[in-house]
């Protein structure tokens, strides 16, 4: 199959850096979809497989090309594993609108006064050749730490100021965007996907 271009099904401008980072060696370029004027899916699933999946169907119905999506979240152990799939709007849960900052600001104040703070950040990809593909491609990365008190570091986006890496000592704010890469739940889930193409698609 020859495959130079993937239509990636988010508008989330920080993730397109990442991916794009992350696919160059294979020659692929992605497009973001909203480049393409597709729409946002609609994403009501409890899982982030199937929100993922979702998405990329409609992307390349949409575009008539490969598509990939991107499904993350937080799933703090003290909230049995939530916001999970609602992470992107768990702001709005609490009054105040959508938006990293306020992300933030929600989760510390519900966590405060909590001893369990272990959370993972988990990345589902899903790649598909066609809307109807039958056997999509499904990489997941998970990346687990703890929620730190308050933001530390300037760097990455979402949760990355409080999502403390033990092993590393610092946030995944503090870190390199090579490090991060490294280390991250989309870092993870995009090398699994860069070997399932190069096995399956390429």
């Amino acid at each position: 199959m020859s495959l130079t271009k993937i239509v990636l099904a988010s508008n989330n401008a920080g993730k397109l850096v990442e991916l794009g980072q992350l696919f160059e060696p294979l020659g692929i370029t992605l497009i973001k979809q909203s480049d393409l004027q597709i729409t946002e899916a609609a994403e009501p699933f409890f899982t982030f497989v199937e929100n993922a999946l979702a998405k990329a169907r409609h992307a390349a119905l949409a575009s008539g090309l490969p598509a990939i999506a991107d499904d993350a979240g937080l799933c703090v152990d003290a909230f049995n594993g939530l916001p999970g799939v609602d992470t992107a709007y768990y702001a709005t849960q609490f009054g105040m609108t959508k938006g990293d900052a306020n992300n933030v600001t929600a989760l510390l104040n519900n966590m405060q006064g909590i001893s369990n703070r272990r959370a993972a950040l988990v990345s589902t990809l899903v790649a598909v050749r066609h809307a109807q593909d039958p056997e999509p491609l499904i990489a997941v990365g998970r990346a687990t730490g703890v929620i730190t008190p308050a933001p530390i570091g300037e760097g990455g986006f979402g949760f990355d100021p409080i999502m403390w890496i033990e092993s590393e000592g610092k946030t995944f704010a503090q870190m390199s965007p090579e490090d991060k890469n490294r280390l991250s739940h989309r870092g993870q889930a995009a090398r699994l996907m860069l070997t399932m193409l190069k096995e399956r698609w390429l």
